[in-house]
């Protein structure tokens, strides 16, 4: 027991003296001042996955119809905004795609880079929101442990990485990744819309590859900074690099189980089932789920093998 209070105690100095490290333009932004916020968040999002299907359990599923598309065409908004301003103030500032340190100076520019990748941490709070729906559409199925792995770390994740580093190097995973989702949240607004609208959706499959895509090159981007000993934090790149690696795992497990993994097609008796639809199961979609070689795709573009009942 007296270990124990001495790790901890221990842990509390060095959390104490961590913070007297952070950066002090984002000590008052919201949730900023401290962790707890986050972590009761995170720990409210989990308890809501484990609780959510009891709840539902001898419920009829809820219909979400336009409540999922204006959710989406928000979260298309705010990821826009973040790319965009990403975008626009690193080329205005001439930042490296190869080593970019963090400036901590409140110029203009600086303080919109620092201001677009706080709105990134707190849209991984806002995106907590697809497990809730799928919850309440009874979708337990998409509800996998990449799914509830992916949106219970990078807000926890990301509140680190804008309390000490909210420039320089992390600018550029931020950029790519909010582009992605305007992609992504685009696709899910259109299929919230109705099975009407499932023609639309023909480029499915590149929007998962241009995911899977960018985990590759945030890695390759990660370690490349490392050879050149770029001057920038080396446990941020390290620590992300790691997370880096448990996420392309469990991404290609489920792409192979959906793309590469041939099952036999079913038959009806006037000729090709129509079960199976090109266009997948779509998050945050319609309320009919939509096969493809039995996988869905998640609310991140992930797909995702379907788990039998």
């Amino acid at each position: 027991m007296e270990l124990i209070t001495d790790k901890v105690e221990h842990f509390q100095k060095f959390y104490a003296w961590a913070l007297t490290q952070a950066d002090d333009r984002v000590k008052d932004w919201l949730f900023m001042q401290s962790y707890t916020p986050t972590l009761a968040i995170t720990a409210l999002y989990l308890f809501a996955v484990w609780v959510g299907p009891k709840i539902m359990k001898d419920r009829e599923p809820f219909k979400f119809k336009w409540t999922l598309f204006f959710y989406n065409f928000g979260l298309i908004v705010m990821n826009f905004h973040i790319c965009s301003q990403l975008l626009w103030y690193s080329t205005k500032l001439n930042y490296s795609y190869s080593c970019q340190p963090v400036n901590y100076t409140r110029e203009h520019g600086e303080m919109k880079v620092a201001s677009a990748l706080w709105w990134f941490y707190f849209s991984k709070c806002v995106e907590m929101l697809d497990t809730i729906f799928f919850i309440m559409r009874k979708k337990d199925n998409q509800v996998s442990f990449l799914h509830v792995y992916h949106h219970a770390s990078m807000f926890p994740i990301w509140w680190v990485g804008i309390k000490w580093v909210a420039g320089g190097q992390s600018f550029f995973g931020a950029m790519i990744n909010s582009f992605i989702h305007v992609l992504m949240y685009t696709y899910y607004g259109v299929s919230a819309l109705g099975p009407e609208y499932q023609k639309y959706l023909w480029w499915k499959r590149y929007l998962t590859k241009l995911q899977l895509l960018q985990f590759f090159i945030g890695m390759v981007y990660g370690i490349q900074g490392l050879l050149i000993e770029c001057d920038f934090p080396n446990w941020m790149q390290y620590a992300g690099l790691v997370y880096g690696i448990t996420i392309i795992t469990l991404f290609i497990n489920f792409y192979i189980q959906a793309y590469l993994k041939k099952k036999p097609t079913s038959k009806s008796k006037g000729g090709d089932s129509k079960a199976q639809v090109s266009n997948g199961k779509v998050a945050n979609g319609t309320t009919r789920g939509h096969k493809r070689n039995g996988s869905v795709v998640t609310a991140n573009g992930v797909i995702e093998a379907k788990k039998d009942k």
